[in-house]
């Protein structure tokens, strides 16, 4: 079989079941995820005639990886439930409580800042869960928090829980490439340094994307959820907004680029906190009116769950004074920072600990193999962390056991998914002619073939799209970086471009694309008892997504092509021209507008 379209059909496959089988048919990924792996190995016999061997072998890596996977999850849920359990949830939220009433400037802290130090420490998720909570207690509709945990599931994610979506989806993504290995000689750079300069690019794009974001957040919430559905209110709060933008987005690409993809959103988003909290309790650029949702009576009945604002469920409740003291709740977070730090820039001890590897090699008698660094990965240092906290904060036993109880329950959602997603990924990648008897070349490569041909030199644009979707099918940035990471690669060398900044795209549309996966709207709609709303929440955060998506592209082309005339220039020139006219449309409705009224078309109810 020579046609390439077809080829490319077949190739795609796989990615459109699990697709239909979750949006289409509303499937879990549980369903899905085995479903497209039965796919991938069906189109990798017939049509690649992969060997058996080799598509076991592949089976077998996946499943090292995925265990990777799964021990960073389990420790980063187990350091939330051991805080959850201790009662340090609810110190760390009364943290927040006396800085300011707005609801704007509170969604700004606590979602874009707290929550972006969240995804750096834990990732896959974990922020929209925690925010969201926190957001509830405060008096937000439970609906409105569960948007503001979404929108901020983006510009920190591709560098969520210290880094796994660079370290893990990138550079799984792109293992054993020849190809790889010959951009990286022909750049006088190792493999694990190509990464870390994707890395790097993949950040300045958030850097620069990224910072509308907390104005975005704050009129969604104005003009969703105010009691005069005004987006024009989001708009009066856009000093402070940019200012808590520029702060976490420029030390995020300073320590990307000094310290390493690891620290990105951990430091970066810890830093913009201490500034922006700091700055907010002096009083420095916060509005001049104070921003509320209208009378709880008046909102409609979809906004709430089965939690009212203002409940909480355990120690972490808006009821009663916290038990933990501020240093002790917030110190298992330092820890973590520390450690990570120590354990990534201190001579010689990166290397001891990477030395403890588990895992096999030459799976099967073929050439491919792989191995999880236990000691060197984030959930041991997240591990640690909660054996240090078991006696700071003199948990007990029943404590203890409960927190291990909640983690485990969550991670049994997660695991199923993810030990068949990872393997439909290497299978997927390990289909070239190294294993084929048909003499093709990988699936990846053939798609990236079909892309280059259908798309031709347009196609950095096109690329953070792509990480788009897999993240929406795939429920995660890592994976999606596992699936695309070589396509994306191929592509660019293809067209003739740098194909490490169209990796960097498809990273950051990785991120992006978490805005809208139905994994993390599902469980953070979960956490307040929010059910049935996944749709009115999809189309709200659409709207960002979108934003994203296309700035991100204008500026890939750019990064790709160099700074000119060219359609980067001309697309970006446009989003900023369509935002501008858009910020004047919504003044002149507000001020045209009758106070009293709703504006057509923002209504939610």
């Amino acid at each position: 079989m020579d046609s390439l379209p077809l080829l490319s059909l077949f190739a795609i496959a796989p990615i459109l079941v699990v697709g239909v089988l979750l949006v289409g048919f509303r499937l879990p990924a549980k369903y899905a995820m085995p479903a497209g792996y039965v796919v991938v190995v069906l189109v990798a016999v017939t049509v690649w005639q992969i060997e058996w061997s080799a598509v076991a072998a592949s089976t077998v890596q996946g499943l090292i990886l995925a265990v990777g996977l799964l021990y960073i999850i389990f420790g980063a849920l187990l350091l939330l439930a051991t805080l959850t359990k201790s009662g340090a949830i609810h110190t760390i939220r009364a943290t927040f409580t006396g800085i300011s009433s707005d609801r704007r400037v509170q969604a700004i802290i606590i979602g874009w800042l707290f929550g972006s130090f969240i995804e750096g420490a834990s990732g896959f998720g974990t922020p929209a869960a925690i925010v969201a909570p926190l957001l509830l207690a405060l008096g937000f509709p439970a609906m409105a928090a569960v948007m503001v945990g979404l929108v901020i599931q983006s510009t920190p994610v591709s560098f969520g829980a210290v880094g796994t979506p660079i370290l893990v989806g990138v550079d799984g993504g792109l293992a054993g490439s020849e190809a790889v290995q010959q951009r990286a000689q022909e750049l006088g750079l190792a493999v694990p340094e190509l990464v870390e300069r994707i890395g790097l690019q993949t950040a300045i794009v958030h850097g620069i994307t990224g910072t509308l974001i907390p104005l975005f957040l704050c009129c969604l919430l104005c003009g969703f959820y105010g009691e005069r559905r005004r987006f024009a209110d989001g708009l009066q709060v856009w000093p402070f907004a940019l200012f808590a933008a520029f702060s976490m987005t420029i030390p995020s690409v300073l320590y990307n680029a000094f310290l390493g993809v690891e620290f990105t959103s951990l430091l970066g988003g810890l830093t913009g906190l201490l500034i922006v909290v700091a700055a907010a309790r002096r009083g420095f650029l916060l509005p001049k009116t104070t921003w509320d949702f209208g009378p709880r009576e008046s909102w409609p009945a979809r906004w709430t769950g089965r939690l009212s604002p203002g409940d909480g469920d355990g120690p972490e409740s808006a009821g009663g004074a916290p038990s933990i003291g501020l240093l002790r709740a917030w110190s298992p977070y330092l820890l973590v920072a520390a450690v990570l730090v120590a354990t990534r820039v201190l001579p010689g001890v990166p290397e001891w600990l990477q030395s403890f590897e588990l895992g096999a090699s030459e799976l099967f008698g073929t050439s491919i193999g792989d191995a999880v660094q236990p000691l060197y990965s984030p959930g041991a240092v997240f591990i640690l962390a909660c054996l240090v906290t078991y006696a700071l904060h003199r948990m007990s036993g029943t404590q203890i056991a409960a927190s291990w109880r909640m983690a485990g329950g969550q991670l049994a959602g997660a695991a199923v998914a993810l030990l068949f997603a990872v393997p439909l990924v290497r299978v997927f990648i390990n289909s070239g002619s190294e294993f084929s008897a048909g003499g093709l070349d990988s699936m990846p490569l053939t798609l990236a073939q079909g892309a280059a041909a259908a798309a031709g030199g347009s196609w950095p644009v096109l690329a953070p799209w792509i990480g788009a979707l897999g993240a929406f099918v795939a429920g995660s940035n890592t994976v999606s970086n596992l699936m695309f990471s070589l396509f994306q690669f191929s592509t660019g060398e293809h067209i003739g471009v740098a194909p490490e900044t169209v990796v960097a795209g498809q990273a950051v549309g990785g991120a992006a694309g978490n805005m809208i996966t139905v994994h993390n709207v599902v469980a953070a709609s979960a956490v307040v008892g929010l059910v049935g709303r996944e749709g009115d929440l999809i189309r709200q955060t659409f709207i960002p997504m979108t934003y994203y998506l296309l700035a991100a592209g204008a500026l890939t082309y750019l990064m790709a092509y160099g700074l000119g005339l060219n359609a980067g220039l001309l697309m970006l020139a446009l989003i900023l021209g369509a935002l501008a006219a858009l910020v004047v449309l919504i003044r002149r409705a507000a001020r045209g507008g009758d106070p009293g009224r709703e504006p057509s078309g923002t209504d939610v109810r």
